[in-house]
């Protein structure tokens, strides 16, 4: 991970999908060099990474509260 998305690691489900919003229209508007848009690309990588990290631990603590009523 490079230095500028160090910041990545700490965010919250919330601010990385927010962030992720912002990074997808900045690339959908086509206003960026090319360099900027591989390191835009890159940064939604992460964080679409950060969020599935985040939705797939939330899945994890739901089923496992799901087994436990069950059980």
């Amino acid at each position: 991970m490079t230095e500028t998305n160090k910041d990545i690691e700490t965010m919250t489900y919330e601010q990385a999908r927010d962030e992720l919003t912002k990074v997808l229209g900045q690339l959908e508007a086509g206003s960026v060099t090319l360099d900027q848009s591989m390191a835009l690309w890159q940064r939604g990588e992460l964080l679409a990474q950060k969020c599935e990290e985040w939705l797939s631990g939330a899945r994890a603590k739901l089923e496992a509260v799901l087994k436990e009523k069950k059980g």
